[in-house]
C-alpha cells in the first residue's frame, strides 16, 4: 500500500467515525478524541485531515473528481447549463457508489441543523469555482451576471437532489425501486431548464381517484392566461447563454 493509498483509507475511517458517533448520540456530543480513538489514530493525526470536527462530518460532494473547471471545459458543445450537469457527473457517479457513507452523511446533517452554515460555507465555494469555469467556457467578461446565477442557481439544484434522494432512501417503499442520485440530479436539472415552469399538479379527489379537471383554472373559470411566464431565474438557467462580450477579462 503506497503513502496516497494510506493517506485515503485515514481520511475515511476518521470521516466514518465521526458520522457514526454523530448519528448515534448528535453531532454536538462527539469530541475529536472521541472521533480519533473510534478511528485508531491519534487527535493530531486527526487535524492533520480536518481542521475542525464540523469538517470531517459535512464533507464536499466534489472531493476526490477532477478539476470542474476542467470538466466544464471539456464539456461537450450546447447550453452552459447542460455542461454544467455533465461536468458534475463523475461526482455523482462517486457519492452513488459510496451510497451508504453519503446517506449516513445526509441523515447527519439534517438531524443537525447548526453544520448547514458549514454545508452553506462548502457550497459558496464551489460557486465561486464553477462562475469563473462558466465564465471561461462562454467567453464572458468579468462581473457578468449570468455565471455566477447559473452557478448559484445549480449548486442550489444539487443540494436539494441529494436531500431529496437522501429522503427516498430513509422513507422509500420496500417494493418500489429506489430512484437514483443521478435521476435526481437530472430531474432538478430539468426544471431549471424548463425556466421553473408551474408544474402540473396531481390533484386527487374524496375517493382516491385522479382529480377530473386537472388543469388549473383562474378564479373566473377561465384558463390561465399566461400559462408561458418564466422566471427571471429561469431566463438565465433556460434560455440561451449570452453572448460573450468583447471586453477583456482579467485572468
Amino acid at each position: 500500500m503506497n503513502r496516497d493509498d494510506k493517506r485515503r483509507l485515514t481520511r475515511r475511517a476518521l470521516i466514518g467515525a465521526a458520522l457514526r458517533l454523530a448519528d448515534e448520540r448528535g453531532a454536538d456530543r462527539v469530541t475529536v478524541d472521541e472521533i480519533s480513538e473510534a478511528a485508531g489514530v491519534s487527535p493530531r493525526t486527526f487535524f492533520n485531515y480536518f481542521p475542525t470536527r464540523e469538517d470531517a462530518l459535512v464533507g464536499d460532494p466534489l472531493e476526490g473528481v477532477t478539476d470542474p473547471r476542467e470538466l466544464l471545459l471539456g464539456a461537450p458543445p450546447g447550453p452552459a447549463l447542460a455542461a454544467v450537469e455533465a461536468a458534475l457527473a463523475p461526482a455523482i457517479r462517486l457519492i452513488q457508489d459510496d451510497r451508504e457513507l453519503w446517506l449516513l452523511r445526509l441523515r447527519v446533517i439534517m438531524n443537525n441543523p447548526h453544520l448547514l452554515p458549514r454545508l452553506a460555507a462548502t457550497a459558496a465555494t464551489a460557486e465561486r469555482e464553477m462562475t469563473a469555469a462558466i465564465a471561461d467556457r462562454l467567453g464572458l467578461a468579468t462581473g457578468h451576471a449570468f455565471p455566477p446565477v447559473l452557478a448559484a442557481v445549480t449548486g442550489a439544484a444539487l443540494r436539494v437532489a441529494l436531500m431529496r434522494w437522501a429522503e427516498d432512501a430513509q422513507n422509500g417503499l420496500p417494493d418500489v425501486p429506489e430512484k437514483s442520485l443521478s435521476d435526481h440530479v437530472h430531474e432538478a436539472f430539468g426544471m431549471v431548464a424548463d425556466g421553473l415552469a408551474d408544474p402540473t399538479p396531481h390533484l386527487r379527489t374524496a375517493a382516491g381517484g385522479p382529480d377530473p379537471t386537472p388543469h388549473l383554472r383562474t378564479a373566473v373559470g377561465g384558463p390561465d392566461p399566461t400559462p408561458h411566464l418564466r422566471t427571471a431565474v429561469g431566463e438565465a438557467a433556460g434560455g440561451p447563454d449570452p453572448t460573450p462580450t468583447n471586453a477583456p477579462r482579467n485572468r
